[in-house]
């Protein structure tokens, strides 16, 4: 069995967490998986998985190895697609993690047009809230909102999304609705925490160029977007959320905008991927076609050009 060969099955044994599960999807033997990695391992002279009769793991070997061995498979499938001009002929895997919402939201329900492009490309999405180490977790790319910090990746701004300040009817029903951030005494704000620091986001807004903030008294607060947005709708206090995430909500009236004119700063939006040369054809098709979407579907502004 040829190295590439090999480094696949590694590939997608990693990735399923089993010997059989594998197997399965790759339609052979699982004597023959397991005898691929383990030919692997003795011409690399390390053990790369942790075996177990449930489930295999990778060793700190074998997490070391895999990132380095997902962009040598990716570098042979883009050379083997070099010549093939036409996009639907284009072939390979790619890894991807967004935001829990945007994935669920937008970019899901939107995947069946993509795969009609490109019935050949296969992704693996991740969707979650968490910061991820593209480079040790083997992900081609990223989907970030808000400041990023300098993690040596590549960062391609998509644009900036506006949020805005809502609250529930039942809600405004019961304590009035405030025109401005002066009136917040006296008002509840569903408090929401930070899933990774845990720290609590204080109201904020703009006026004059100068970002302004103050904290809001809260019954709750909660550490997820969709438990957010369940809180305010559920009467519970106002929140500062991204426009597209409550657009239905908005629509039928569950939830009101308030305080128009005080709205906080715009966040951006950015694709992150490592640095490489080059990036792989599945890649570059997925993001030209993930960036129209996004500036679409969550009303993105044009990131300001200096």
């Amino acid at each position: 069995m040829d190295t590439i060969e090999l480094f696949r099955i590694f590939l997608r044994v990693a990735e399923n967490g089993s010997f059989v599960r594998t197997a399965e999807a790759m339609n052979r033997p699982v004597s023959t998986i397991s005898a691929a990695v383990r030919q692997l391992e003795t011409r690399l002279d390390t053990r790369l998985l942790h075996r177990t009769t449930r489930s295999v793991s990778l060793t700190s070997d074998g997490s070391a190895f895999y990132a380095r061995c997902r962009a040598v498979v990716q570098d042979v499938e883009e050379a083997v697609n070099l010549f093939r001009y036409d996009g639907e002929q284009v072939a390979g895997t790619i890894r991807v993690d967004v935001p829990g919402r945007i994935g669920r939201l937008i970019v899901a329900p939107a995947l069946p047009d993509f795969f009609a492009l490109h019935p050949q490309i296969r992704i693996e999405l991740g969707v979650t809230d968490r910061s991820v180490n593209l480079a040790e977790e083997g992900t081609d790319c990223a989907l970030r909102v808000g400041e990023l910090s300098d993690s040596g990746m590549v960062a391609r701004r998509i644009g900036m999304m506006k949020l805005i300040n809502v609250a529930s009817a039942e809600y405004l029903a019961a304590h009035g609705e405030p025109d401005s951030p002066q009136q917040l005494t006296g008002h509840f704000a569903v408090g929401y925490a930070s899933p990774t620091s845990g720290r609590r986001a204080r109201w904020e807004w703009e006026a004059n160029g100068e970002t302004l903030s103050c904290d809001v008294d809260h019954r709750l607060s909660v550490n997820s977007a969709e438990a957010y947005i369940a809180a305010c709708a559920a009467g519970l206090g106002l929140i500062q959320i991204p426009a597209y995430d409550v657009q239905d909500l908005l629509a039928d009236g569950t939830l009101r905008e308030v305080m128009p004119d005080f709205l906080p700063n715009a966040l951006p939006v950015n694709l992150l991927y490592p640095h490489r040369r080059h990036l792989s054809r599945p890649l570059q098709l997925f993001m030209a076609w993930l960036e129209p979407l996004l500036v679409e579907r969550m009303a993105l502004v044009a990131p300001s050009r200096n």
